[in-house]
């Protein structure tokens, strides 16, 4: 017994080593080991464009230390313990189990068996309808039920004998549903499709229940049903509405039975169904008991009829406990929730850490740009100022020699109060700005002594106010792109903050593997 023991304990540590020899461990950050893997998934995704070789392996190593340091400070921060960061995983981890609780094989096979149905019959493609509709709620009595016929009937009449009746006019003064819509089929009650879908384009039918009402419904244009590949989801998503459509969830749940050993007891189950209770166990799951308790709490939020809530039971907790495993089944599923993850963290972080500062901090930003005026510079100056257009140059001299006495924020109502006045036509007319070359034919031959310009017709006369500039005067010239270079500012510091106080070992010689092995 002991020589089995030691030569099963030597069999496991070399299966580890050699596991170890397969991934080993590229770097420890902070002292989580990371593994040559884990590092190669992210190469592989944020690989530096027209780079390559050592120098591109630099980049992601720098990048991806910097990402770990701050997934560390978000953790320490206790940013994964908030309420609205758990509801969003929550909702994550929902939406992208769906697609690995149903067997995707028999899903697409139930997809393109409707599709076939759908190019084989008149249900092709799509139908534009408009509908004269009344509504019939489910209590509606009798004598509400027979003045709806008698209209309908009325109206379908006035239809019949006089051809040249505008439906819309009528749909505008009957209907309760004034709508034209192009539809699909599944898209609404079967009753409704199958008679749109069996109408030419340009008829009418005759009247019509469904469940919601009264109709009398007319095409008015067809498309043609677009490729299998192009509608696959959507038929798919419209399958999973219809009761006993869902054959894909129905075929994986069969075969998780047979993986996870669903063991059901019959005797609890008859006498469940017929007592309405049990405190038995009913099944079992890779061992584990799910009772009659566990019934009533689903049955108390389904109510339905006994059998139907304990399939239903049945169903749902398989589901649920292979959602349970997703992680530990699918490593894709668990590097997606990952990446999720990581990235609502980062976000979360940097918005903290970078992008909130920056944006409420005015004095900040005014003082960033006195720190980099130069950085933002343009390649050639600009004219800033105004350019005057006058109906008499002695007139357009005066405002020039009065405008410079005033700050450029108030020249153009200088202009429209003193000398263009409300009672007769403007004799005065201004454009204000930052006039680089090509952007204002009179700046171009004024300023910069560049091309020509034909005067206006109605203010002939045309002179310049203002200087070159070899960059903005204000940061607030350019504040969406300073608000951009701050927050880089602000996540180069606290990066280099980070990396100070971080303890960082790389292995160079498993870092000389990656891509290499």
């Amino acid at each position: 017994m002991k020589k089995i023991l030691v030569g099963a304990l030597t069999c496991l540590f070399g299966f580890i080593a050699g596991y170890a020899r397969q991934d080993p461990v590229l770097m420890r950050i902070n002292g989580q080991d990371i593994s040559r893997s884990e590092f190669e998934s992210f190469y592989h995704r944020n690989k530096p464009s027209g780079v390559s070789g050592k120098e591109a392996l630099k980049v992601c190593v720098d990048l991806f230390v910097d990402k770990k340091l701050k997934l560390h400070a978000a953790q320490r921060a206790g940013l994964d313990t908030l309420s609205a960061f758990r509801a969003e995983m929550d909702n994550y981890h929902r939406s992208l189990s769906k697609s690995y609780l149903t067997d995707s094989s028999a899903e697409e096979a139930c997809a393109r068996k409707l599709y076939d149905q759908m190019k084989s019959r008149s249900i092709s493609g799509e139908v534009r309808v408009m509908h004269i509709f009344r509504y019939l709620p489910q209590t509606a009595l009798p004598h509400h039920l027979r003045e709806a016929q008698a209209l309908m009937d009325s109206l379908y009449n006035v239809l019949k004998t006089n051809p040249d009746t505008d439906f819309r006019t009528l749909v505008d003064q009957y209907s309760d549903d004034k709508a034209e819509s192009w539809i699909s089929w599944l898209q609404t009650p079967q009753e409704f499709e199958e008679v749109a879908f069996s109408l030419k384009d340009g008829e009418y039918s005759q009247p019509f229940f469904t469940p919601k009402g009264l109709h009398i419904v007319k095409v008015t244009g067809r498309r043609e049903l677009p490729p299998f590949e192009q509608i696959r989801d959507r038929l798919i998503r419209k399958l999973s509405y219809r009761p006993g459509a869902d054959k894909g969830t129905e075929i994986l749940v069969n075969k998780l039975k047979e993986s996870y050993r669903y063991t059901p007891d019959k005797a609890a189950m008859e006498e469940l169904l017929s007592q309405g209770k049990t405190s038995r166990t009913l099944f079992t799951l890779d061992g584990k008991n799910f009772t009659g308790k566990d019934f009533e709490r689903f049955a108390a939020a389904h109510p339905m009829g006994t059998k139907r809530q304990l399939d239903a039971f049945v169903v749902k907790s398989i589901l649920d406990y292979e959602n349970s495993h997703l992680e530990q089944k699918h490593p894709e599923f668990r590097r997606t929730l990952q990446e999720h993850r990581d990235h609502l963290l980062l976000a979360a972080i940097t918005r903290r850490e970078t992008h909130q500062v920056s944006l409420a901090d005015s004095v900040a930003l005014k003082n960033f740009f006195k720190e980099h005026r130069t950085d933002y510079n343009w390649d050639s100056p600009r004219y800033r100022g105004a350019v005057l257009h006058g109906t008499h140059k002695k007139t357009l001299k005066s405002a020039r020699k009065f405008l410079k006495k005033l700050p450029e924020e108030e020249w153009k109502d200088a202009i429209r109060l003193t000398f263009n006045t409300p009672a007769s036509p403007a004799i005065i007319r201004i454009e204000q700005g930052t006039f680089a070359e090509g952007d204002n034919v009179f700046v171009d031959k004024l300023v910069f002594k560049k091309g020509n310009f034909e005067p206006l017709k109605s203010y002939p006369f045309t002179v310049v106010l203002g200087e070159k500039k070899k960059g903005p005067e204000s940061y607030k010239e350019i504040v969406s792109r300073l608000i951009e270079d701050y927050q880089n500012h602000l996540d180069a510091l606290w990066t280099e903050r980070l990396r100070a106080s971080a303890k960082v070992e790389i292995n160079q010689e498993v870092l000389k593997t990656v891509n290499n092995h």
